[in-house]
């Protein structure tokens, strides 16, 4: 293989399949990325056997060929190059490669690509075309309620329920729980047949660090995979096993008597009132009144906050607790400059709906 390469260029593809790369592996060659020319292209490819991440590069291709290097090495050299300068990358038959660019010259030991494990192969049969930015705001606004704990597996993702008109996206960590869902044209077959699935936590990350590159994204099903292509790069993961539980009914009726607020001030008082708090006394105090909403917390080995806000609020007197992180999440990712909180009572869930498709459910923390 022999190709020459710009380095800005490479660089972004080695970062964006960096990060499946393990070290930890008992195999080796899941710590390196392959190198192989495709037309006018090198393509690179991670994996962790549960998720595989390729990136097409523009060079020019002077030999045809395929190696794998150690991802880090590869990744710190490629780094300390010059700027703005062209790099020769080729590689010899016993997978020795030399790296040349400017007056610098790198010899790497490289694996042969017979070692690297092969990522699944999709027929286009089960597949949908969403755009990339429409995708990445479903995610953003319901990825960070899902579960971390590997003892609840099947919350450990995004639950995808594709059709028949529409797609629906959602997470929950059984404490919270966000879903969003968008009208979509669908093929026949989705409509028909609606499909779910379960996209895993580490899918879900890597998929909002790579979409916007591109226009749009073709998610491709298969019985228990899921690829999504976002033209240059291509993400491909095993999907979570198990049948997520009955979401639907958690998320409370509405109600009428609604807090609307200003979504920065809030988010502000909440970040504030957060500084106060410790392991021992996670939740802030809202206080509500006509038209007020006082945000506090009261730690007696480290202090006080209290900050008042002017809302729009016709309800009872109510008073009630919550994490304030799982208020911050939600309201540095909705894009609109007020919300709406739905509150009942100390020991109800509160929700925030935004009118398009989007509901949010929290529950509530003692304060006594």
């Amino acid at each position: 293989m022999k190709v020459r390469c710009e380095k800005e260029s490479l660089l972004n593809g080695i970062q964006t399949v960096y990060s499946t790369t393990t070290l930890k592996s008992t195999l080796p060659i899941l710590s390196n990325i392959l190198l192989e020319t495709k037309k006018e292209n090198i393509k690179l490819t991670a994996t962790d056997l549960d998720i595989g991440i390729t990136s097409d590069v523009e060079v020019k291709v002077e030999m045809d060929g395929a190696v794998t290097l150690p991802a880090k090495r590869f990744f710190d050299i490629i780094k300390e190059l010059p700027h703005n300068k062209e790099i020769l990358i080729s590689a010899k038959k016993n997978n020795t490669v030399y790296l040349e660019c400017e007056n610098t010259f790198f010899k790497l030991m490289g694996l042969p690509k017979e070692e690297f494990p092969k990522l699944p192969e999709f027929k286009d049969k089960d597949s949908i075309i969403i755009p990339q930015l429409l995708l990445k705001r479903m995610l953003a606004v319901t990825a960070f309620s899902m579960s971390y704990d590997q003892t609840r597996y099947v919350l450990n993702g995004v639950l995808c329920i594709i059709g028949p008109k529409t797609i629906k996206l959602v997470a929950t960590d059984g404490r919270r729980l966000a879903t969003i869902e968008n009208p979509a044209q669908l093929p026949r077959e989705f409509e028909k047949a609606p499909k779910k699935i379960i996209v895993p936590t580490k899918a879900v990350s890597e998929l909002l660090r790579t979409l916007g590159t591109g226009t749009e994204a073709r998610v491709v099903l298969n019985e228990n995979q899921v690829l999504f292509n976002l033209g240059r790069t291509t993400v491909v993961s095993r999907l979570v096993e198990g049948e997520f539980p009955n979401y639907e009914q958690v998320i409370p009726k509405e109600i009428k008597d609604k807090l609307k607020v200003n979504r920065d001030n809030f988010l502000l008082a909440v970040k504030r009132a957060s500084i106060l708090t410790s392991q021992e006394s996670q939740a802030i105090k809202l206080e509500l009144s006509r038209d007020k909403l006082v945000v506090s917390k009261v730690t007696p080995e480290l202090g006080e906050s209290r900050e008042e806000l002017n809302v729009d609020y016709k309800g009872s007197d109510l008073a009630i607790g919550f994490n304030p992180n799982y208020l911050i999440d939600v309201l540095k990712n909705l894009n609109r400059p007020e919300v709406e909180l739905e509150l009942t009572s100390p020991e109800r869930p509160g929700v925030i709906r935004t009118g398009d498709g989007y509901v949010y459910v929290v529950l509530p923390m003692q304060i006594g």
